[in-house]
């Protein structure tokens, strides 16, 4: 127990120590805000006029403001693979929190879908407040221009009243193509609609510009609810009792700016005398101090992220693999990248605005400077993308000289960024577990250790990968043959130890080829045996079941962000 505690701990601790921080954050901005619109002396006329309203709409405003700043750091991609770099964030456990940024996008979104519907709904009691509370007092304080205006002139013919209604349009679009299986059926209706978030952070900085709700600027000279005597006579209104038994010789003259009675005496008697009206003035919209540092950053990292993907690479190679896995080689000056991490493919003869995120499987080295990637034919995208590159699709290889090469289509290649299989090489014993087409990072992984493995901490490497059909450890195959026979070469046969499981058969099977008779020794039926395979990995670094602090296994899971 006192293990798994530990594990849960190194593993999930930072994250909900994060989250916890952020939750009290977005709680403590929101009752703040909420004390303040609801006891501040200087929204006492305007809190009078909306109620409940005004302090619910600006209190899920304040929440709002926070998670539209932090909803564009996740997707700060180059920041992030800076950030994750082992000599900029030396800690395991921060460069683990990095890798969560997509879920924290993602809480962040959910959080702005919320607190805009509660936004929404107290604006709506709002403008209904504002046509049937009209102040004939203090005409500068409405938002109507007289009592019992029809409150959808207020949403539709104001800006900020159009301007919420389209950004809750767009809101409800993005949110709703971002589902599980919007996003499944068709990418092409999420990474469009997702895209209107530009559309959205403009509508809010024109939303926060009208001015509607205003506060009190002269607290000093007109205390709210305080008594304005030269008001009532030009009104010809009747004095209080309890002024005129303070001034009993108060008749026609002005009331003077200082009275002589003491203001202690007044204040006793429970009357506060004010020597002015109340001035109101619209707050200046503090949106642009949340937004416009994030937004000009991602902005700043999107054109330089461009720049950097100006300049098609150059295909060296297509590969068809078995079941639908296509391996495409490139070259592309100056580019560098470490094991693990990931790369985003457009081209624009398949779609003009649509890109998508791939591993990388093959790093560029300092004696070659090409890379790969392998991508599974699931989707439109791919399917067009392979009939590009392919003459025919049932063709089983394509690899031509440089020179006899036919035209590729242009094709872009944005990043390196980073990932949590970074951090494969970091440890002394690493459990690398793929299923299918997810051993991509690991292949990275494999190929770097193929050029040399003396330069890294990494002491023993256990190769978990499950597939469904035979034909697919095919893709790697000549990679993980390679690697055994170095390393036997070289008398370490332990150093990386290779399982493959075959989880659908309907007898024994291999992998065929002479050349693959290492694999087909390490090639089992079923499904891995994990509480088997832990105490093994536990037993081989020391593990022991009576010691209390036994062996830490700390967890890293791929994520594009």
């Amino acid at each position: 127990m006192a293990l798994s505690w530990r594990s849960w701990l190194a593993n999930e601790g930072s994250k909900h120590l994060f989250l916890f921080f952020w939750l009290s954050l977005n709680v403590w901005l929101f009752g703040k805000t909420f004390l303040l619109y609801n006891q501040g002396l200087q929204y006492y006329y305007l809190h009078q006029m909306l109620g409940l309203g005004l302090c619910i709409s600006r209190a899920s405003a304040s929440v709002l403001n926070l998670n539209c700043c932090l909803v564009l750091l996740p997707m700060c991609r180059v920041l992030l693979a800076f950030l994750r770099g082992s000599q900029k964030v030396a800690s395991k456990k921060t460069r683990r929190l990095l890798d969560k940024s997509k879920t924290f996008h993602v809480t962040c979104g959910v959080t702005i879908c919320i607190f805009s519907v509660l936004h929404v709904a107290a604006h709506l009691v709002n403008a209904l407040n504002f046509s049937e509370n009209y102040n004939e007092e203090f005409v500068t304080l409405n938002a109507a221009n007289y009592r019992g205006e029809d409150p959808r002139k207020l949403l539709f013919a104001t800006v900020p009243g159009l301007t919420g209604v389209i950004m809750v349009l767009v809101l409800f679009l993005m949110c709703t193509a971002s589902t599980y299986a919007i996003r499944v059926s068709n990418y092409d209706i999420f990474w469009y609609t997702h895209n209107l978030f530009f559309v959205f952070y403009m509508l809010l900085m024109l939303h926060v510009s009208g001015g509607v709700l205003k506060y009190q600027t002269n607290l000093e000279e007109h205390p709210p609810g305080c008594f304005n005597p030269n008001k009532t006579l030009r009104q010809n209104l009747t004095v209080p009792k309890a002024f005129e038994e303070l001034f009993p010789d108060y008749t026609t003259e002005p009331f003077p700016e200082d009275p002589l009675v003491p203001e202690p005496f007044v204040q006793n008697r429970f009357m506060r005398v004010c020597s002015e009206e109340p001035k109101f003035q619209s707050h200046f919209p503090e949106t642009w101090f949340w937004i416009s540092g994030p937004l000009c950053l991602y902005c700043v990292e999107r054109l330089y992220r461009y720049i950097r993907s100006n300049k098609p690479v150059t295909i060296t190679s297509v590969i068809s693999h078995p079941s639908n896995v296509l391996e495409v080689r490139m070259v592309k000056d100056d580019f560098e990248a470490r094991p693990g991490q990931y790369v985003i493919l457009h081209c624009p003869r398949v779609s003009a605005l649509e890109s998508h995120p791939f591993t990388l499987t093959m790093c560029p080295t300092d004696t070659k400077a090409t890379f790969g990637v392998h991508l599974k034919v699931v989707g439109d995208w791919t399917e067009r993308f392979r009939d590009l590159l392919l003459l025919h699709s049932n063709q089983d290889t394509e690899i031509l000289p440089i020179f006899q090469q036919r035209r590729y289509p242009k094709l872009y290649v944005d990043g390196p960024f980073g990932s949590p299989f970074e951090e494969s090489l970091n440890y002394e014993v690493s459990l690398c577990v793929a299923g299918g087409i997810g051993v991509t990072p690991f292949a990275s992984v494999l190929n770097t250790l193929l050029d040399g493995w003396k330069c890294y901490k990494l002491r023993r490497l256990y190769f978990i990968w499950v597939c469904r059909d035979i034909e697919s450890f095919r893709w790697f195959a000549d990679l993980l043959c390679t690697l055994h026979n170095k390393l036997w070469q070289e008398n370490r046969p332990d150093y990386i130890n290779i399982q493959l499981y075959l989880s659908q058969t309907d007898g024994i099977q291999k992998i065929i080829g002479e050349k693959y008779q290492a694999l087909n020794s390490r090639l089992l039926i079923g499904r891995p045996q994990w509480k088997l395979l832990f105490d093994d990995i536990g037993a081989t670094v020391g593990y022991n079941s009576s010691n209390s602090y036994g062996t830490r296994f700390e967890y890293n899971k791929e994520s594009f962000s």
